[in-house]
């Protein structure tokens, strides 16, 4: 078997920062040292279902510990809950700017 890679976390949310900015698999593996295309896929996953806690649990603790966000202090959950709120602000922004610019192709 392989060794498990760890990445910090700032490293997972620029991954979903550049997911978002629609750079490929192949460029943010190139460009952040990730290893497998996978571990890109798994984070997106994470993100899209509000999973964002797992991306500061420790490697292979997501599932022998099942920590969520009741192990983080008020403050930061609160914060986690910021970011996601702020992101999926951004990603809604993004559709409505891709939605216009359909309607005005249409016309």
């Amino acid at each position: 078997m392989g060794t498990k890679s760890y990445y910090p976390e700032e490293v997972k949310w620029k991954v979903i920062e550049m997911k978002k900015e629609g750079i490929s698999n192949d460029e943010i593996m190139k460009q952040l040292g990730i290893k497998n295309r996978t571990q890109i896929k798994t984070w997106m996953n994470w993100y899209r279902t509000g999973q964002t806690y797992r991306f500061s649990q420790q490697v292979g603790k997501q599932y022998s510990y099942s920590k969520g966000t009741g192990d983080l202090s008020e403050v930061e959950q609160l914060k986690l809950k910021n970011k996601h709120l702020e992101t999926q602000l951004e990603i809604l922004k993004k559709y409505q700017e891709i939605e216009r610019s359909w309607s005005r192709k249409s016309l």
